[in-house]
């Protein structure tokens, strides 16, 4: 599937889409993935974050490839 992410919005939603297709509660991935189910919970409801490299670690968790392109 392919989907332009403009938005945190866009991110947390995809993210949690993903989470909820493998039936993982927030407090289970966020434990495997090594971060707080705080900074999960945030990230799916679309929080900005500085901590892009936390964001990119629970998007590669769920398999979820981010591609840039110059415009």
């Amino acid at each position: 599937m392919f989907m332009i992410i403009s938005t945190s919005k866009d991110l947390g939603s995809l993210i949690k889409e993903k989470r909820k297709m493998l039936g993982m509660s927030q407090k289970e991935a966020a434990a495997i993935i090594g971060v707080g189910v705080r900074f999960l919970s945030e990230l799916e409801n679309g929080k900005p974050t500085l901590e892009i490299d936390k964001a990119l670690s629970v998007a590669r968790f769920f398999g979820i490839d981010l591609e840039a392109n110059s415009r």
